[in-house]
């Protein structure tokens, strides 16, 4: 069975990489070997989207900014593995 890949595209010109790659980091503790890859994006214009084998789990512009650590961990389990306890993530 193939493992969800997560792809955050980010807006290199407004210096969002950090946020990504913290973002990304995070992901990978949580989920480890539930996830096949996360992937960066650089892209332009303010972008900021996060998705799961091309379904968007966040937006930038429409959920009204960045995700939480706890939020974005949740969106996830949620299309990747709803029964999956995130511990205090699920607090």
């Amino acid at each position: 069975m193939q493992r969800p890949v997560v792809s955050i595209q980010y807006c290199s010109q407004c210096q969002w990489l950090l946020r990504s790659a913290w973002l990304a980091q995070e992901l990978l503790s949580t989920f480890s070997t539930d996830l096949g890859e996360v992937r960066l994006i650089p892209g332009t214009g303010g972008v900021f989207q996060i998705d799961v084998d091309g379904y968007v789990v966040w937006e930038r512009k429409a959920d009204c900014g960045f995700p939480e650590a706890k939020v974005l961990k949740q969106r996830i389990r949620d299309k990747i593995n709803p029964n999956l306890d995130l511990g205090h993530s699920d607090l």
